[in-house]
């Protein structure tokens, strides 16, 4: 007798997860298309890749610090703000990759980001559909993530190739590790919602959400390049 109000409230459940779901990807592509608008803008430009390049650190030092900003500050900030940083972050970070357009030919970046998105694609869909809990493959790759970062760190000084191969490896396979665990989280997150939310606090989460989706594609993406780009001569 109860079976029609349960199916009403499950399909009311789903179309709530997919609308939310679908507000986090648009947002991750816009980021996307933000940051790779601005790199090939950046690159044709020499006296801004000046400016990049002598501003490196600052730059990289500055984006890390905004991401942790907007992740531990976004429930206090309003929606607009909130959507604002997030594409501020994608555009400083479009800044940061310009440079791949005069590492890598453009033949090499596309394809590489074509391979990188088939990849994303492809785990995303997993860490949708799996039943399996992913929570141990998200802690183990948060330690990998930590082990890449020290890596990186250390290589800065040594400068050696081969390391830096392996680190790439590496890092392909950590961020294909979060791209699933990351949907999944997402998912549960959306299934757990209250009801009745606020647009504005939706709209907070699927920036949050895009946001952490973004970093996962964008450090594949730069881990595939390495490992596929063909440098210019």
């Amino acid at each position: 007798m109860n079976s029609q109000p349960i199916q009403q409230t499950q399909t009311q459940t789903q179309v709530l997860v997919n609308g939310y779901m679908r507000s986090v990807y648009n947002w991750m592509l816009i980021g996307l298309a933000m940051t790779g608008g601005v790199a090939w803008f950046v690159s044709q430009n020499d006296a801004i890749m000046a400016t990049v390049q002598q501003g490196f650190w600052i730059l990289a030092i500055g984006l890390i610090g905004l991401v942790f900003y907007l992740s531990a500050r976004i429930s206090r900030m309003s929606a607009s703000r909130a959507t604002v940083l997030f594409m501020v972050y994608a555009s400083l970070n479009g800044a940061m990759l310009s440079f791949i357009f005069k590492v890598y030919t453009t033949a090499h970046i596309s394809t590489t980001f074509f391979v990188c998105a088939a990849m994303f694609g492809a785990l995303s869909v997993y860490g949708w559909v799996t039943k399996r809990d992913l929570t141990g493959v998200g802690s183990f790759m948060f330690m990998g993530l930590i082990g890449i970062i020290i890596a990186s760190v250390v290589n800065i000084f040594l400068r050696n190739p081969a390391m830096q191969m392996i680190i790439s490896y590496i890092g392909v396979l950590v961020f294909a590790g979060l791209t699933a665990y990351d949907t999944q989280k997402l998912k549960h997150m959306a299934l757990t919602q209250p009801a009745g939310l606020d647009g504005a606090v939706v709209r907070k989460g699927a920036i949050i959400g895009a946001l952490t989706l973004y970093l996962d594609f964008i450090l594949m993406f730069q881990y595939l390049l390495m490992i596929l780009g063909g440098q210019r001569d």
